[in-house]
């Protein structure tokens, strides 16, 4: 009984383990960024390559591993893919990286802890989510929400003592002139720059709630990355083909350009959209968004490391909160899927209802006999 415990919990923590592994992914990713716009490449063309290099990773392995598995293709599948890539990749992939632009990173990464709000509203809007506020996983999903964007707001807002954890090793320590504090319209720069990340931000949920939906009708989680890919790679071509006039940006060589876009094209968009995509499948889009706070921990971490941010004592006291309104929603989503799982018993039928279909479609005996022996 205990080994089974255990393998139980193991189970139930796979999800869990695979929303930290996408967002410890999804951090080297935003140094990739700051690395790729220092090297002066366009980031619409980057965006394209991104795409591209994750379609030539994801056909290969839904060809093998789902050739018998995935459903019919339909038109309203089909129409759900062409949304989950304009609003998973082309617009929140777009507009997050041209946000980071007139923004610094980590004020950009803190706007992403909105998708939970977006995320919900959006859910419970569409019955996705049950607001339940009478029940105790409604008000514990609700008040992890809030918390956590609490958490995010302080993190961003309320500096405090500077706090010398670790001295960085300046690895990748890149010359102040690439940041928006040298833009001459820094403060309208500043305030566009968040307009695109919050429209960013509900982008991103509005995928969410479509990649719930597609979960459903087309359960096939590296097909269903495969498909998103390719269609976004169409997508994110024909935009950055239009804008970006400059054929020079296009070029690659043995430089961080290659690198920057082998990691984001396999592990950004494959392996952390396959993640995704299995995580919303199993848990709901609601517990996908929850773990968004927790970029902005390691980003701030990372950064701290490699690129000598200082921390604050705000950022200690709302990472707190946000591992705080994380703990909450993850103890709502179990407390939900405790009580799914009690109920799916009781909806099975009824033994008088399971012997009358198993006499009627088997013997050929008239009913009167048959229920008279009951």
């Amino acid at each position: 009984m205990v080994c089974v415990r255990i393998c139980n919990a193991l189970y139930g923590l796979k999800p869990v383990l695979a929303m930290f592994l996408s967002h410890l992914l999804s951090t080297g990713l935003n140094i990739i960024f700051k690395l790729i716009a220092n090297d002066g490449m366009s980031l619409k063309v980057f965006s394209a390559y991104r795409v591209l290099f994750a379609s030539a990773v994801m056909i290969p392995l839904a060809l093998v591993f789902e050739r018998n598995k995935r459903p019919k293709m339909t038109w309203t599948v089909l129409a759900q893919i062409f949304l989950c890539a304009l609003f998973g990749m082309t617009l929140a992939q777009n507009l997050y990286l041209e946000s980071m632009v007139f923004i610094p990173t980590t004020f950009t990464v803190a706007i992403v802890n909105l998708i939970p709000v977006f995320t919900f509203i959006l859910a419970v809007c569409f019955r996705q989510e049950k607001l339940g506020l009478r029940s105790l996983q409604g008000i514990a999903k609700l008040a992890g929400t809030l918390v956590g964007i609490g958490g995010a707001m302080l993190f961003v807002f309320y500096k405090g003592i500077t706090i010398n954890v670790w001295h960085h090793t300046g690895l990748l320590a890149m010359p102040q002139s690439s940041t928006s504090s040298s833009n001459p319209h820094h403060s309208n720069g500043y305030a566009l720059g968040t307009v695109l990340a919050l429209l960013s931000c509900l982008s991103s949920s509005a995928w969410l709630i479509i990649q719930g939906k597609l979960s459903k009708t087309y359960p096939c989680p590296l097909s269903n990355t495969a498909l998103i890919s390719v269609m976004g790679t169409v997508q994110c071509v024909v935009y950055a083909l239009s804008t970006e006039r400059d054929w020079s940006q296009w070029k690659l060589g043995w430089n961080i350009r290659l690198l920057g876009v082998f990691y984001a094209g396999i592990l950004g968009s494959g392996v952390v959209v396959f993640m995704t995509t299995w995580c919303v499948n199993m848990r709901g889009p609601l517990f996908v968004a929850s773990f968004s706070p927790v970029l902005l921990i390691l980003v701030a971490i990372f950064c701290s490391l490699l690129l000598g941010e200082k921390l604050y004592l705000g950022s200690f006291l709302g990472g707190f909160l946000i591992i705080c309104g994380l703990y909450l929603v993850i103890l709502g989503k179990s407390i939900e899927m405790r009580k799914m799982t009690r109920v799916e018993p009781m909806e099975t039928p009824r033994p008088s209802e399971a012997q009358t279909i198993e006499i009627v479609s088997t013997t050929p005996m008239p009913i009167h006999s048959t229920t008279s022996r009951g």
